[in-house]
């Protein structure tokens, strides 16, 4: 059975809250807050599928506790093949839609970068944004949340991915 850690970090809580559904809804799935609770970039040796939650900030940023882990990704360059990758998190289509959800799409490129095959891109359809650097080949490449304008949405959304991941990844 593969081993999945799900990485991320929350200012409102927002992805907090889609991490500890996932961690629901994907049998023995670990929770790792990247402020609390990550160590290093040895750490994602730990697990076969990674799980990677952030929400957008600034110029479509990663939150805070994203930016040395990052970096350190970024200047490092371990090799990440073999890894299932997939992304989440929360931004606001309508204050913030010139940059809704890029987090996950700056994320991506440097994960899949780094060798990582990634899962769990969805529709953008029931989205209102100017842009997202998230948005590759028409669909976001990962889900995407919004609890300012579609709160009511996300627990439908959050296990509709979780199973699109079980499916996609063979968990």
């Amino acid at each position: 059975m593969a081993k999945i850690g799900i990485f991320f970090g929350s200012s409102s809580g927002v992805t907090r809250g889609a991490a500890e559904l996932l961690q629901e809804q994907l049998s023995g799935a670990e929770l790792i807050d990247m402020e609390e609770d990550y160590d290093g970039l040895d750490q994602f040796d730990d697990y076969d599928v990674l799980l990677i939650g952030s929400s957008t900030w600034g110029q479509g940023d990663p939150q805070r506790d994203w930016v040395d882990p990052l970096y350190e990704l970024d200047n490092d360059r371990p090799d990440l093949s073999g890894k299932k990758v997939a992304f989440f998190g929360a931004g606001d289509q309508k204050t913030h839609g010139e940059h809704f959800l890029s987090a996950l799409g700056k994320m991506h490129d440097l994960f899949v970068g780094l060798g990582a095959t990634a899962y769990g891109s969805i529709p953008t359809v029931g989205y209102e944004y100017e842009f997202s650097l998230a948005e590759k080949d028409g669909k976001f490449c990962g889900l995407g949340i919004d609890d300012v304008n579609q709160e009511d949405l996300t627990e439908e959304r959050v296990v509709s991915w979780a199973n699109q991941l079980k499916s996609e990844m063979g968990l």
